[in-house]
């Protein structure tokens, strides 16, 4: 998925006679503290509500103050993971798309990028999540889906997750099941940390159950 597949419908950028009340307005509007501000198809930049304030251009064009503009932006054949980190290191709600002739197509909010970036995960899809915890050097992609698959199930996606200055990951994933119990089952006898789990509470219940049966059954032996 790329910034083309991302552009907001209904956020309009800023000319550069509108004032600073109007962005205000628009921002509010919109629950956005950026917006981009154009002249025809040319992007002159990304003001925010911190810079009409500190300035005090309520009244005044934003046009007026074009060397304050913020400049990030991204182009139309960036993919989304390139877009999340724009907006995530430069702590941005909106961030402006060009195309490649550095022409104004219009902008992605974090809105817009949450709700799309749902769809990727498979949010919606029904299923459970194993959150598994290893070592990195012991991370095998193939191995995992091997597991899931010898299960009869499929990852619908994941991600990883590393702790700074640690050799420890987390592997999220979702598997496209419902009762993950046999999939659990099998990463325990392959030795996995399971950090969590998250299914159904009474496929979890029936979880503990049978280990607790099979708990039972050894001490009888």
């Amino acid at each position: 998925m790329i910034a083309q597949n991302l552009l907001s419908e209904v956020v309009p950028p800023l000319r550069l006679t509108d004032s600073g009340q109007k962005a205000l307005n628009w921002m509010e509007i919109f629950r956005i503290s950026h917006l981009p501000v154009v002249d025809g198809k040319r992007l002159i930049g990304l003001i925010s509500d911190k810079i009409i304030y500190d300035l005090n251009i309520i009244e005044q064009p934003v046009g007026d103050y074009t060397d304050h503009l913020l400049s990030p932006h991204v182009h139309t054949n960036q993919h989304i993971y390139e877009v999340f980190s724009v907006i995530s290191v430069l702590k941005l709600s909106a961030v402006p798309v060009l195309d490649l002739h550095h022409e104004y197509c219009g902008v992605i909010t974090v809105f817009d990028l949450a709700q799309k970036f749902a769809d990727l995960v498979a949010v919606q899809e029904p299923g459970g999540v194993i959150v598994l915890e290893l070592n990195a050097i012991d991370y095998s992609l193939s191995q995992i889906a091997q597991i899931v698959e010898g299960n009869d199930a499929k990852i619908l996606s994941f991600y990883i997750a590393r702790e700074p200055e640690s050799n420890q990951m987390t592997v999220t994933l979702k598997i496209n099941m419902v009762d993950l119990s046999a999939i659990i089952q099998t990463f325990v006898r392959y030795d996995y940390n399971i950090k969590a789990v998250y299914m159904e509470d009474s496929m979890i219940q029936n979880l503990y159950d049978d280990r607790y049966d099979q708990l039972m059954k050894y001490m009888n032996i």
